[in-house]
């Protein structure tokens, strides 16, 4: 599964250019790297989907990438409006529904989408990327010209556009695991964020936002009235996501969400859904025989495909799929259920959303528990601050240590800044200590946490949990979790739809009061409640797993030369960016038992990452060994 140079049929993205021409007129052009039409995989109207698509005069041209599920709706409003409309798909819908609405077409979409519009006589460039972020959209602008695209490899062709790391970005990478929006990891060029618009018109780049997740609660009173409503909602989320002109079928995890997503579909499917699982023989990851029990339950085709720790050859293609530095090790079993998956069917239903809508992280009871630890006044805060951190960081995860330390912590720190360092790989203390004096310099006074305590003002949620759900929609769910599938997916030719992200959906859930989500310690208290008559009764009392990997122990035994030699040689050390004695200092703790695997995972992946994008004709991720270096 490994390759040097991206296949041109798993290239299904969209890039395009606008340079303002005066008076006289604006256009798009492109080159041999990434054409204006859009290479979509042919899901729906496979037979004359083709893109750009035109209004009758060519006027407005549009570019798309994604799926409206309810295009068939929005086709037979056009046609009652006189539109005429050459194909059958919903890619042309977007230049007709323009024409009607202008920018408030994004109103009308229910879906996942990127797109692009063009309308000549106005010369204004219309981008906008779906409410909750499911496709990507990279953009870069000097005024006098803009450049889009949904990968950021495909601007990257344009040798005017730079390479440098934008340092601000790195920061926030090494915190969350990930480059979040609207920062992109070069200087000069950007991520759209979920639910806005970015309009250019005569060199002026205006970006407004369209949507919002409103989890204003809403008084409930009939609790089995909305467990109804919520298979009502589920059921058909899942429906209109099984429209396909090609073969489909399901992730199954063995989780509650996933599950559930499988016995909607096996309750609306003619025949046996097409079920693809992931399993290790660490048996603390595994979990094979949970999925089987829904496999069997419900007669799916299941199959199933084990990881083992031999990752030298995947490791290079997922750096060179992910544009961006992105450390989240469940990448790693998301590519390959991909692959599986692909091997079967072209589409893939999945269970996405489920825990953000419904309440479902164990760090949502951690952070119930932890609003009954007192703040402690900032004078006082010092103390417990660095003891706390010295006993998270010798602490495993799970362990008691590791409790200790963060209940240490979070008496420094109001709720906003606990839930951060809940999501912190590393603290601004650590990245303090691993930077170089320069990088150090450049970044005095930059807080990555100020992204997740504003997220957490701007929530209308009434509780401090209700906030904290809020702020995990609008940055860990689009930053983190849609990346890893749409890339993962999209790498194999294989599309992803999640019903739980339906937005319908998704803004009815945000409106249920608190504790029809986390009550008492338990989570997705009414989903589960939903769910049940769907499901085996032992997997609805099954604590929740999350979709890891055995990663400090990889880092320990297989990928330990790996690791040693990609972070100590003379090209990581030369940047400058970070002390080496910091990085070794990481790399030895790890090996004598400390769990620094999830911050070394992260420098492993930056490090992989540039070698592979960050500076033109360098080595590639295929050319990437690993030698036997001693600690």
């Amino acid at each position: 599964m490994s390759t040097s140079r991206p296949d041109p049929e798993l290239v299904r993205r969209m890039c395009g250019a606008i340079t303002h021409r005066g008076p006289d007129g604006a256009g798009f052009h492109s080159d041999e790297h990434a054409a204006l039409g859009m290479q979509r995989l042919a899901i729906i109207d496979v037979a004359s989907g083709d893109q750009p698509v035109y209004s009758e005069d060519g006027r407005i041209v549009a570019v798309f990438n994604g799926e409206i599920y309810n295009f068939a709706e929005l086709r037979r409003e056009l046609v009652a409006k006189g539109h005429i409309l050459r194909s059958e798909g919903d890619s042309e819908c977007l230049v007709h529904l323009y024409e009607e609405f202008g920018v408030d077409l994004v109103h009308r979409l229910r879906g996942m989408f990127a797109f692009a519009i063009w309308d000549r006589d106005r010369r204004r460039l219309v981008l906008a990327r779906d409410r909750v972020g499911k496709k990507p959209l990279y953009w870069r602008s000097d005024h006098s010209s803009i450049r889009f695209a949904s990968e950021l490899k495909a601007l990257a062709t344009d040798p005017d556009m730079s390479r440098e790391v934008n340092p601000v970005a790195l920061h926030h990478y090494l915190t969350y695991l990930y480059v979040p929006a609207p920062w992109s990891i070069y200087q000069g060029t950007y991520k759209l964020s979920p639910g806005h618009v970015l309009t250019w018109e005569d060199g002026r780049v205006t970006v407004s936002p369209y949507w919002r997740f409103d989890s204003t609660p809403r008084h409930v009173a009939d609790e089995q009235s909305e467990e109804e409503r919520l298979r009502e909602l589920l059921l058909e989320a899942t429906r209109i996501r099984m429209v396909s002109e090609r073969p489909i079928g399901a992730f199954l995890s063995g989780g509650i969400d996933s599950s559930a997503v499988v016995a909607a579909m096996a309750m609306q499917h003619g025949e046996p859904v097409r079920t693809f699982s992931i399993g290790f023989t660490d048996k603390r990851y595994d979990e094979r025989h949970w999925a089987r029990l829904v496999a069997q339950r419900y007669g799916t085709e299941h199959r199933e495909l084990v990881i083992t720790p031999d990752l030298l050859d995947i490791l290079p293609k997922i750096t060179w799929h992910f544009d961006e530095p992105f450390a989240d090790s469940s990448a790693i079993p998301s590519f390959y259920v991909a692959w599986l998956s692909r091997q079967h069917v072209t589409v893939a239903l999945n269970g996405d959303g489920g825990d953000e809508c419904f309440g479902g992280y164990n760090r949502y009871t951690l952070a119930a528990g932890s609003g009954r630890i007192p703040v402690l006044p900032r004078a006082l805060a010092g103390i417990p601050l660095r003891v706390g951190g010295f006993f998270a960081e010798k602490g495993a995860p799970g362990t008691v240590t590791r409790r200790l330390g963060r209940v240490l912590q979070f008496t420094a720190e109001p709720p906003a800044r606990r839930y951060a360092l809940m999501m912190s790989a590393f603290t601004g203390e650590g990245k303090h200590a691993l930077y170089g004096d320069e990088f150090r310099t450049q970044l005095a006074g930059v807080d990555s946490y100020n992204l997740l305590e504003e997220a957490y003002r701007e929530s209308r949620a009434d509780t401090d949990l209700g906030r904290l759900m809020d702020v995990d929609v609008n940055s860990y769910l689009p930053g983190d979790l849609l990346v890893k599938v749409d890339i993962s997916t999209m790498a194999n030719s294989l599309e992803a739809r999640s019903p739980f992200l339906d937005h319908h959906l998704m803004e009815w859930a945000a409106g249920l009061p608190l504790q029809l989500k986390v009550h008492e310690g338990q989570t997705k208290r009414l989903l589960k409640r939903a769910v049940a008559p769907w499901l085996p009764q032992e997997l609805m009392n099954r604590p929740k797993q999350g979709f890891g990997v055995p990663l400090a122990m990889w880092l320990r035994r297989e990928l330990r030369d790996l690791a040693f030699d990609m972070l100590t040689d003379h090209t990581a050390r030369g940047r400058g960016m970070f002390r080496p004695s910091a990085v070794r200092g990481l790399l030895q703790r790890h090996q004598r038992g400390a769990d620094h695997s999830v911050q070394l995972w992260a420098l492993l992946q930056f490090e992989l990452w540039h070698r592979a994008h960050a500076v033109p004709g360098a080595q590639s991720p295929s050319e990437v060994r690993c030698s036997a270096a001693q600690m």
